[in-house]
């Protein structure tokens, strides 16, 4: 988890370099730096959201995963039930 937050700061950390680049202001100028650490708080709270939506559709993908190999399981042994059955009734 926490290496998503760090790389998602640093994404920020990089956005905010990149725009003052493109604006050719000092990267380190002391009326910028304070725009470093929003943009790392908001690419970290960012990387949370994305872990989130991340564990959320990992449960979901477990749940349809087991359910379907319950199906699976359930048709195997009805069709194991069925072979082993169709030759008892042809004898009788």
């Amino acid at each position: 988890m926490v290496h998503r937050m760090i790389f998602w700061a640093g994404f920020g950390l990089a956005t905010r370099a990149w725009s003052l680049g493109i604006e050719r202001r000092p990267i380190l100028g002391r009326n910028t730096l304070w725009g470093y650490p929003v943009f790392a708080a908001i690419g970290a709270s960012f990387g949370y959201w994305v872990q989130g939506v991340d564990e959320r559709q990992q449960a979901i993908l477990q749940e349809r995963k087991q359910a379907i190999l319950d199906k699976r399981a359930r048709r195997a042994a009805r069709q194991q039930e069925q072979a082993h059955g169709e030759p008892e009734a042809a004898a009788h």
